[in-house]
């Protein structure tokens, strides 16, 4: 089950969060400097990373998981913003040119699913990058983040994904080596923190940042599915079915 949409956002707004976030695109600008006149997508929820990168791009779109909930994005301009189902985008083959997936893989029904539809969106030699919670870090047993909820990932158990579902795993880079405390001690150490954990422990990074490239010699079987999801808007009005339809009753009858 996703994380609610108000749940993240508290998150990435409180300082602990705006930690976390700069620990993250630290990792993130080690893989991917700049990103010139490219088409981006964020799946999950990826806009505090997205903002970074969006300056250079063409194109930058967040798509948020129905499950999770959505919000307006960017703030006071032309929402980018779509809700989505992570195993049917609404996107045309081979459309994009780079995919960030953040607290969405850990998330997904059937993972394989969602990596095979990133694929097909996917134009050929796109990337993917995808930060996920490790398994063997603390942050992953830590309910009060959204790293502490859903699937954490270990290294060997991405890698063996990505191949299963027709990506090449490329770099990779670690991030969140501070504990996921909100003791003001601990914040102020962070940094000492992940200058120690980046060259003593970095198999026990908070969370894996892993990145893939679209494999085109090897060919996929394709079957036909039906959608399992049908959307309806919240908002619409809707009247109260009954079960019979009761005649107009004459006064004094």
């Amino acid at each position: 089950m996703s994380v609610d949409i108000v749940d993240l956002r508290e998150f990435y707004h409180s300082a602990l969060g705006r930690f976390a976030e700069q620990s993250i695109v630290v990792a993130l600008s080690s893989l991917w400097a700049r990103l010139p006149e490219e088409r981006l997508v964020g799946l999950g929820y990826a806009v505090p990373y997205l903002d970074h990168f969006r300056a250079d791009t063409e194109r930058t779109f967040a798509f948020m998981p129905a499950g999770q909930g959505a919000v307006n994005w960017p703030p006071g301009e032309l929402s980018s913003t779509a809700l989505v189902f992570d195993e049917e985008l609404p996107l045309p083959d081979s459309s994009v040119d780079r995919v960030l997936l953040v607290h969405s893989l850990e998330f997904a029904e059937n993972p394989r699913e969602t990596l095979k539809e990133i694929w097909r969106v996917l134009a050929p030699g796109g990337r993917l990058v995808i930060v996920v919670p490790n398994r063997r870090g603390v942050w992953a047993r830590m309910e009060h983040t959204p790293f502490g909820s859903g699937r954490p990932y270990s290294r060997g158990q991405l890698t063996t994904l990505m191949r299963e579902t027709n990506f090449t795993p490329g770099a990779s880079a670690e991030a969140l080596f501070f504990p996921p405390s909100k003791a003001r001690t601990i914040m102020k150490m962070r940094q000492v923190f992940d200058r120690i954990g980046r060259r003593f422990w970095p198999v026990f990074s908070g969370v894996i940042v892993l990145e893939a490239q679209k494999r085109l010699y090897q060919g996929l079987p394709v079957a036909a599915r039906a959608s399992r999801r049908v959307f309806v808007p919240v908002m619409a009005p809707r009247g109260v079915p009954t079960t019979r339809t009761q005649p107009d009753t004459p006064k004094g009858s």
